[in-house]
């Protein structure tokens, strides 16, 4: 069992059936009564955040995700495949649970796979993927009385705002957080 005031951001645990990662914590001590732990978490099957309230001292139940190096395959309609690196077993996640990963995601990226006690909960792209340009929109001359950008298409259908010199056929990095440029690959 975890101790509320040692959870740290990062750590699982099982809270009234709910599997959680802390995002953060604060702790609140007053004179008059006990302390109150608030953990800022994130349901891991949902993926909705929210604040889980504990009184100091309340304890709650480790969980231990783990990760496993998968390939991504194909696109086989309602789910996507994937197969292990090692056993080459495959595996199917159903394409709803993964709405925003697929903005970034193309056929034989390696990604890493979290599941619970086979249960899978999801996928956990790198920080940045290099994506093609494969649609532009021409630059504006003397448009740059703000931040000069314009809207480009990646392979992927997803759309990005990108500086006025990068053209079609280019390869750019993009955030898999918010869905920004970073750069060139």
């Amino acid at each position: 069992m975890i101790l509320v005031n040692d959870l740290k951001p990062g750590t699982t645990f099982i809270y009234e059936g709910n599997l959680y990662i802390t995002l953060s914590t604060s702790l609140n001590k007053t004179a008059m009564r006990q302390m109150v732990v608030k953990a800022h978490a994130k349901d891991l099957r949902t993926g909705t955040i929210k604040d889980v309230v504990f009184t100091g001292g309340d304890k709650v139940e480790p969980a231990a995700i783990e990760k496993k190096e998968m390939q991504y395959l194909y696109d086989a309609g309602d789910e996507l495949v994937f197969m292990d690196n090692a056993t080459y077993d495959q595996i199917e996640i159903p394409k709803a649970n993964l709405t925003w990963e697929l903005n970034f995601l193309k056929p034989n990226d390696n990604v890493s796979i979290t599941s619970y006690e086979s249960e899978i909960l999801g996928i956990q792209l790198p920080d940045k993927v290099a994506l093609q340009i494969v649609e532009v929109e021409g630059a504006v001359k003397g448009d740059t009385a703000t931040s000069a950008s314009k809207n480009a298409v990646l392979e992927t259908g997803w759309n990005v705002k990108v500086p006025l010199f990068i053209e079609q056929d280019e390869v750019i990095l993009v955030s898999t957080i918010d869905g920004k440029y970073c750069g060139r690959a």
